[in-house]
């Protein structure tokens, strides 16, 4: 037994030796192969790779390092390209082709009430001063909710009253002609349109739009005002 025993453990080291000396059994994969397998890595990574995580998934004696660099120069040029991010390397769309990545979206937002009234009395009131436009709705005001309507471009400073003090009145402008579609403000719409199309809700606002029946006006509470908060919002 012990002859077999020393026979068959004799081989078991030539066989040792013999892997461990071969150099052909770990033979990295030529560069371009390794190239190939970081390229891969990298397209379908959802997270930045480092050196190291993609050394320990390619076979043994790879260089990870070389191999990136030659990828990397293999990129230059296109459309996407090899980028070190932090300590790991990420595929990125090139630079200065960003602008092609970009999508414009138009977000259409409603206007709180308190902007609504403010444009309707100045588009039918027009020109009109803020003291003005403070009577007709009763409360004052804000600074914001003008200077949205401003931002919008939807009206614009007319003319200074020949009155004490002076003050700045507000017109329509173009563009809100165009907005809404119509050629001229004497096209601006009766109450009734305006509640269809949204532009003004159920309740009622008296002495704002021409044309406000006596019906309507009765429906109205002496003590609805907005609230402080209400005005300061410029959207809802």
């Amino acid at each position: 037994m012990s002859d077999i025993a020393n026979e068959i453990m004799d081989h078991a080291s030539a066989v040792a030796d013999k892997v461990v000396g071969d150099p052909v059994l770990f033979e990295a994969p030529p560069m371009a192969e390794q190239e190939r397998m970081v390229e891969a890595m990298l397209f379908a990574s959802a997270e930045p790779l480092t050196s190291e995580e993609m050394a320990g998934r390619m076979p043994h004696g790879t260089d990870v390092a070389e191999a990136i660099v030659r990828l990397r120069k293999r990129y230059e040029g296109r459309g996407v390209e090899i980028v070190k991010v932090g300590h790991a390397w990420a595929i990125r769309t090139a630079g200065d082709l960003s602008f092609l990545m970009s999508r414009e979206r138009t977000e259409t937002r409603k206007l709180s009430r308190a902007a609504i009234e403010t444009l309707a009395i100045i588009a039918y009131h027009q020109p009109v001063t803020r003291a003005e436009i403070e009577e007709i709705r009763g409360v004052s005001v804000s600074r914001g909710t003008v200077d949205l309507l401003l931002e919008l471009d939807w009206i614009k400073l007319g003319r200074r009253r020949m009155t004490p003090g002076r003050p700045v009145t507000f017109v329509t402008t173009q563009e809100f002609l165009d907005h809404f579609g119509l050629e001229t403000a004497r096209d601006l719409p009766g109450l009734k349109e305006l509640r269809a199309s949204g532009l003004l809700d159920n309740r009622p606002i008296g002495g704002m739009v021409p044309g406000l029946e006596p019906s309507d006006e009765d429906l109205l509470d002496d003590d609805e005002v907005l609230d402080e908060d209400d005005q300061d919002e410029m959207f809802e």
